[in-house]
């Protein structure tokens, strides 16, 4: 009790200093990297080409722009299939149930190049779906949304027993018990590995260049074979996949503080 009467409220000048050394931390790490990246390069006495590479700016930008589009569509659609069949894991129905823990498993077992080449020459071309770029959302979607699942199935698992019997003492249905109980809990939990699977399904889209999806990396692939100026066409790759991982941690990051709960 005296110790919650004598709390002392933090003030805006401790805010400041804490972002004061933030940012004083973050250019000490930025100067260490750019000087170990500068003496790096330094010792491969190598001349770069930006002239050339620069010439087909307009390529890097259009797989780029591709990449963001088929990372964004395969994010949304990856999270509402792992959130069904993480549910389906738990559900009572005996052959949704089995389905979707074969589902998992066989995504997650076997190799995406492999997932792509099968789903692009088979399955799609069974049903007819012309588009390569479709095919390239729905191939990652439901290669994320597996592991997607196992996300969410662990994190509903988490969800102490005694929480859900008290919720069936109270007279919760099953939609209640998911939607007071479960989920405001799970959604915290499940935030950080949440934001590296997504890390990971924009970099791994760079593999539906062998379907000849003009993403970003098919883009640097074209660059560099025109202009035979590797590191000139890969650096502007790394950095571009960079921007795009880096917002979603930061994002990641402020969720868990807004739905962080006292448990």
């Amino acid at each position: 009790m005296l110790k919650s009467i004598f709390v002392i409220p933090q003030s805006s000048d401790d805010d400041r200093l804490h972002g004061t050394r933030i940012a004083v931390n973050t250019a000490i790490v930025l100067v260490v990297l750019a000087f170990l990246l500068w003496f790096a390069f330094s010792r491969l006495n190598y001349r770069f080409n930006w002239d050339s590479v620069w010439r087909y700016r307009n390529n890097l930008l259009s797989g780029f722009a591709m990449t963001v589009l088929i990372s964004f569509f395969s994010l949304l659609l990856s999270v509402v299939i792992g959130t069904v069949f993480g549910l389906g894991q738990r559900s009572h129905f005996a052959p949704f149930r089995f389905f979707s823990r074969t589902y998992i498993e066989a995504i997650r077992g076997t190799p995406l190049l492999v997932q792509i080449l099968i789903f692009f020459y088979v399955v799609a071309n069974a049903f007819g779906i012309a588009n390569r770029y479709v095919v390239g959302v729905i191939i990652m979607s439901l290669f994320a949304g597996a592991y997607v699942s196992e996300i969410v199935r662990a994190g509903i698992e988490s969800v102490a027993g005694s929480q859900l019997e008290s919720a069936r003492s109270l007279g919760f249905t099953r939609y209640q018990t998911y939607r007071y109980i479960i989920f405001p809990q799970v959604i915290t939990r499940i935030l950080p590995p949440l934001a590296g699977q997504f890390a990971s399904l924009i970099k791994d889209s760079s593999l539906l260049s062998i379907i000849a999806v003009n993403e970003f990396t098919q883009s640097a692939r074209e660059v560099n074979a025109n202009t035979f100026s590797t590191l000139e066409s890969y650096i502007p790759l790394a950095i571009g996949y960079l921007l795009l991982t880096l917002p979603i941690s930061v994002l990641t990051k402020r969720l868990e503080k807004k739905f962080t709960y006292a448990y």
